[in-house]
């Protein structure tokens, strides 16, 4: 059977728990599979581009080791998806250039939750990279780190007032979560928001699974 196999890059379980719960749609009887592992090697959240770098050598090492059809790097700041592909010449997506694409569908300018103030400056170079300055609101913190997201309730309170801000201060009219960790609060955000969010893991997984279905 054909295999998706999606990476949490950071080594924290309960991170790579919400999005197991998040990839739970795409796994099709017929397949193909849809595996999600953690980084046991990596810190406890990607939260500084320091971060982001260190982990891409554990990644190659993970993709080497684990065959798959195509992969998702499932972490917000897209670490190593350049080298991957390279590397494995099978489709790898991250999850950032895949929820900003999904964004792009369903409103005129997106907003972002990040995570700690830290993380908005890489989103703005993320957003700058892919060509999408013309369409990006702003980027709001949480001020959490990635093993206080496990946290539901204080989680779920601050990224509503982020996501209000957004909508009401930067003129956002989709969201989308900025880190993986936050896969479960989808459904309360847009309830409080009245916009579309974007779960960033589910719009990878979904692209991935159109590539193996295509047999690209």
């Amino acid at each position: 059977m054909t295999r998706i196999l999606v990476v949490n890059p950071n080594a924290t379980a309960t991170c790579t728990a919400a999005i197991d719960r998040a990839a739970a749609p795409f796994r099709l009887t017929a397949g193909p599979r849809v595996d999600c592992i953690t980084n046991s090697e990596g810190p406890p959240g990607i939260q500084s581009q320091a971060d982001s770098d260190g982990v891409i050598p554990h990644l190659h090492a993970i993709c080497q080791r684990e065959r798959a059809d195509a992969y998702v790097i499932a972490c917000f700041s897209d670490p190593g998806v350049l080298s991957l592909r390279e590397r494995t010449g099978r489709p790898v997506i991250g999850i950032a250039e895949a929820g900003m694409a999904a964004a792009l569908s369903l409103g005129e300018r997106f907003g972002v939750v990040a995570i700690l103030p830290s993380s908005v400056a890489r989103q703005r170079r993320s957003v700058r990279a892919y060509g999408l300055g013309e369409r990006y609101a702003a980027s709001r913190s949480i001020g959490l780190g990635v093993p206080e997201l496990a946290d539901g309730a204080r989680t779920r309170a601050a990224m509503i007032e982020a996501g209000k801000r957004l909508r009401d201060e930067d003129g956002a009219d989709v969201l989308i979560l900025g880190c993986a960790g936050m896969a479960d609060q989808r459904a309360p955000l847009e309830d409080a928001t009245g916009l579309p969010v974007v779960e960033p893991s589910q719009a990878a997984i979904a692209r991935a699974l159109g590539a193996v279905l295509q047999g690209w």
